[in-house]
């Protein structure tokens, strides 16, 4: 089992604020169903990132920009302009950091160049 985290600032803003939306109960029904597919990925990928609905595979591009392998997954399928998220296996062995939730890339070679990705909290710093 992974531990899945946020990255930082954006993740972690971004994922806290749409669950208190959606336990206050004023998300709209987009934001409803993107909490709920949101959801879904992180227990796939606590469990198995490798999980074949997942579609994982590591992004080249971000990997040599951010000198770390990023790993991508679908949010969904079978639509245009479906959900990624993008990840980490950082900062421990067994944790998943989330670092970007982007809509899916073209094709184009630089396709990744728009990207910014979160950073992986490390935790407080030791003396």
């Amino acid at each position: 089992m992974f531990k899945i985290r946020m990255g930082i600032p954006e993740m972690k803003e971004f994922w806290d604020s749409l669950k208190k939306k959606v336990k206050e109960n004023s998300a709209t029904k987009d934001e409803q169903a993107l909490y709920h597919k949101f959801g879904k990925v992180m227990k796939l990928l606590s469990v198995n990132p490798r999980h074949t609905g997942l579609h994982t595979h590591d992004i080249e591009a971000l990997t040599k920009r951010y000198g770390v392998k990023v790993w991508e997954s679908y949010l969904e399928n079978n639509k245009s302009a479906a959900g990624r998220i993008f990840w980490v296996y950082a900062p421990d062995k067994n944790d998943i950091t989330i670092i970007g939730l982007e809509p899916h890339q073209n094709t184009k070679k630089d396709a990744y160049k728009k990207i910014t990705l979160s950073e992986v909290d490390k935790g407080p710093k030791e003396k």
